[in-house]
């Protein structure tokens, strides 16, 4: 009877790990990361309402692109009429090169869980009400090219952790609130400095162990 009884256990357990639901949640994870930004955004127009949580994946969502192997690699909602709050579980997209959510209404931080995505190349974040600083964790992103988080009301330095980031190679914040200096490092050496406009508190370039660049922050 006790080995009849384990048996049944062994097989209610090992039902309960294959069956269907749980291995579409295991291998969900990009699209429970994507249904949680859904669900902190307001969306007048219905653009996400093709965002089902209970798709095996989000790759037939509109507005996501997906690689061959269905990881998601793009999302474009830019110019949605979209408000509402980022959320900390975007930074689960690893295979995310894309993020397009330029002019919306999006208020709230940044998430300083973006910087896990290691694999994205353009975030676009630019007309927005954008509150907060620009994380520091931004600067782990190795293959970001394009930054752009101008006309918004960030305050805060420009981290310096983004002058590490050898691929950068445009990056705006003008129209916000920043402070401190213009990092003249690594990338920003080719950055014009009209992408630094429209920041009453910044103080100019950053003159090398002269000023720190933090000041008036």
């Amino acid at each position: 009877m006790a080995w009849a009884v384990a048996t049944a256990a062994a097989l209610v357990v090992a039902a309960a790990v294959l069956s269907p639901a749980s291995v579409a949640s295991a291998s969900n994870a990009e699209g429970d990361a994507l249904y949680a930004l859904r669900r902190a955004l307001k969306d007048p127009r219905g653009v996400l309402q093709s965002w089902d949580p209970t798709l095996v994946n989000p790759c037939t969502w509109f507005h996501v692109t997906c690689n061959r192997d269905n990881r998601v690699t793009r999302v474009d909602l830019g110019n949605s009429n979209l408000s509402g709050n980022l959320v900390p579980e975007l930074g689960h997209l690893e295979h995310l090169q894309y993020l397009e959510l330029y002019k919306n209404n999006i208020q709230g931080t940044i998430p300083a869980e973006l910087g896990n995505l290691k694999s994205l190349i353009s975030l676009d974040l630019y007309n927005n009400n954008i509150t907060g600083n620009i994380p520091r964790e931004l600067g782990m992103m190795k293959s970001l090219v394009f930054l752009r988080l101008n006309d918004n009301h960030l305050t805060g330095p420009v981290p310096r952790e983004l002058t590490k980031i050898s691929s950068l190679k445009v990056i705006d914040v003008s129209n916000n609130d920043l402070c401190g200096t213009i990092p003249t490092s690594g990338p920003f050496e080719h950055i014009p400095l009209s992408n630094f406009d429209n920041n009453p508190r910044m103080e100019g370039p950053e003159l090398q162990g002269l000023a720190t660049y933090d000041t008036n922050c």
